[in-house]
Order: structure tokens, then sequence, then C-alpha cells
């Protein structure tokens, strides 16, 4: 793309959307009107979610093919080579369209794009880099088993050498996306005979592979967003590993902070909208007038805005060139603690109509998002790791004493 003053870029960002998609216009927030979903999962059909994949995908490579992909990325494999300036002015342009959800590509380009760059061969990233930023391949995680989520040092699905390949065999759990991806980044044990975080190595899989099944896991919201994954004598070559041998957890913990990046950097609006719904939610069911609500309403404004302000610290730093750090984890924190609040006090403001579907605008559509909270306080890690991680790392505090065996 080459050198471009930012302002410049910026008109040029503005023909292209004006070119291809069509302005928001004032959106209007009247209580009844429009949707009252404020779910924190994506609960779509089959057919639902097979329109937004292909809008999405047209979408971004009509991005893509206009310069405007991958704007940060370096330019040997096919980003812009511009700044993090520029890449605001895109977002910030971007937010007055409508344009389709890019929802479906947000953990290969958040986490497992980013790994990829760091620790692939030089033909790994020409392979699959440009395709992911254009949208031609997803790409999924595949950390957690059964019996290691927070504690993924622990994984047992075991890669095992084989000349120029790697034969796999294992269970993840909780694979966002695992269904309609194409590639994935998965953690595996090498060396069980070594401690356990000495032992393990990164790959990247082809999700159409031969001994790849993916099962659909029903959450209690309704939806079925999450996988397992099956691996039976699944063969990846030896240039598809991330990193060295048995140096995977090195691997890991850049995925895991970008995870924790995109993680922490979401919620359910700004603080002032989610107040305001708070609020007038609360006039509708006559408990506006009682002081306590009232107070916690402020108080989770008040804490919302602290948490954003902890994100662009944060953010800025990792568009400075600097890798994400423990305050990743305390974005994540303060955001499920934040989502925990929300819930609560929905629940307080609302009684049985939280339980109970009368058909009333703006109630029972609450109920979706106090079932989702356990499962926000849970993914990238739960809220106790991220504690620990806070106290040891943050604060300087002493070290969780090892559970006695």
């Amino acid at each position: 793309m080459g050198e471009i003053a930012v302002d410049d870029f910026r008109a040029e960002v503005r023909a292209f959307f004006d070119a291809n998609a069509a302005r928001k216009g004032e959106e209007r927030r009247d209580w009844g009107q429009g949707s009252d979903r404020v779910g924190l999962l994506d609960e779509k059909t089959a057919e639902e979610e097979r329109r937004e994949i292909e809008a999405g995908r047209a979408w971004r490579a009509t991005v893509f093919d206009a310069g405007f992909g991958w704007i940060t990325g370096p330019t040997e494999f096919g980003g812009g080579g511009l700044t993090a300036a520029h890449q605001r002015a895109f977002g910030e342009v971007a937010s007055e369209y409508r344009t389709p959800s890019e929802a479906p590509f947000g953990i290969g380009l958040g986490m497992v794009a980013p790994t990829i760059l760091a620790h692939a061969i030089e033909d790994v990233k020409q392979q699959y880099l440009q395709k992911m930023w254009r949208a031609d391949l997803i790409g999924c995680q595949l950390f957690s088993e059964p019996v290691a989520g927070s504690d993924l040092a622990g994984i047992q699905t075991s890669a095992v050498r084989d000349g120029d390949e790697w034969i796999l065999n294992g269970q993840k759990v909780w694979t966002s996306g695992a269904h309609y991806s194409d590639i994935g980044e998965i953690i595996t044990r090498s060396s069980p005979d070594k401690p356990k975080h000495k032992g393990l190595t990164m790959f990247l899989i082809d999700m159409h592979a031969p001994g790849i099944e993916v099962r659909p896991l029903r959450q209690m919201t309704g939806g079925a967003s999450f996988n397992e994954v099956f691996l039976t004598d699944v063969r990846v070559h030896d240039s598809h590993r991330l990193g060295d041998v048995d140096e995977g957890w090195t691997v890991a913990l850049t995925t895991l902070m970008n995870e924790r990046a995109s993680i922490g950097g979401g919620g359910v609006g700004s603080a002032s909208t989610g107040a305001s719904r708070l609020m007038e939610t609360a006039r509708r069911v006559g408990t506006a007038d009682d002081p306590i609500i009232r107070q916690r309403i402020v108080d989770l404004y008040v804490r919302t805005n602290v948490a954003r302000y902890n994100n662009l610290r944060a953010m800025a730093k990792i568009k400075a060139g600097q890798l994400p750090g423990p305050e990743m984890s305390i974005a994540k924190l303060s955001l499920t603690q934040n989502m925990t609040r929300t819930a609560d006090l929905i629940a307080d403001i609302l009684g049985p109509r939280i339980t109970a579907d009368t058909g009333e605008w703006g109630t029972f559509a609450w109920a979706e998002f106090v079932l989702g909270v356990p499962g926000m306080r849970i993914a990238g890690g739960t809220d106790e790791v991220m504690r620990n991680i806070v106290g040891e790392r943050v604060l300087g505090l002493p070290k969780e004493p090892a559970p006695v065996r």
C-alpha cells in the first residue's frame, strides 16, 4: 500500500465505504422497538450461521482486495504495512456504515493468525495468513480438554513423531466455531515424561483431515456454538509445527494473551448505554425508585468505565508493538465481574419476569444473558486463574501453594 498520511488514508477509506456500504443513520433506541435480545453468545440456526459466514466472507474479500483487509500486517504476507493510527482511522470510518458480521472470523484473526505470524515458518505464513485475513480460511483454537481447562498444561492429547509427520490422538472441548473452521491451532503433549509445562508442542492442523470428528455441545442458553473435537491418528507435517518441539507453552501464551485481549475488550455495550438500558428497565417494572437499585446502577456504570480505561491502556501497549501482558488478565477479570454484577442486578430489577416469559418486551430477554455469564467466567481462563495471575505477576504476591497430593 505504501506510505500514506492518515488523513489521506481516511479519505480513501470513506470513499471505499461510500461505494460499497450504506450509512447507518440515526438509530432509535425507543423502548419496545426492535430486538430486545441481550445474549452473550451467538445463538443461530445452522441456516442463519451459513448465511452469516457467506456474507462475511464476501465482505472481507471485498475489503481485502481494496487494500484494507490487514492494514498493519507485514507486506510480504499480504498486509498493508501501515500503522495503528491507520487502523484506528479505518475503524472510526467503518463504524458509521452497515456491513456484514465478521464474528465467525474473530478467533482466527484475533488469536490464531497472530500466533502463526509469531511462530510459524515462512512457508506456512505465506500459505495461511493472507487467506485468513481475506476470509478464504477460517481458524479455530483447540486448547481445552475434558480434564484440562484452566490447567491448560495438564492436556493429554498426544503427538508422536513419525518421520516428517506427527500423529495426533485425543479430545478437545469447548472449541468455538470448529464445525465451520478450515484450520485449527492445537496444543499437544509430545513428551509425556517431562514436567507438564515442558513437554508440549503446538501445531496447525487441517480441520477437514481424516481422523477429525466435530460434535456440537448444547448450552443451557439453547445454542450450540461450542464443540468437542475428537482426533484419531490425525497426521500433521512437521512444517506445520508452531515453535520448537516441547516449547509449546511459550507459543500458547501468545495465543492466550491475544485471547484475553479479545475477550477483555468486549462487553455488553458502552457504560452509558448499559446504564440507560438498566435504568429504563427499572422504570418500566416499577423498581426505579429503590435507592439501592439506583446506587447499584451507578456503581456498575463507574466500574464499566474504569474497565474501559484499563482496556485502552492495554490496547495502546499492543498497538505500540509490545506483547500483551498481565493487564489482559485484569481486563478479562473486570469484564466478567461486571457481567456478574449486571446479571445479579437485572435479576433483582425484574424479579419473576426474568424466569417467566410473559411476552413483555425487554424483560425475559435478559434470561439468555444471565445464563451466558457463567460461561464467560470460564472462557479464556477462569476468574480464579485470572486472580492468581494478577496477584502473582502484577501485585507481586507469593505464589499460590501447590495442592497436596
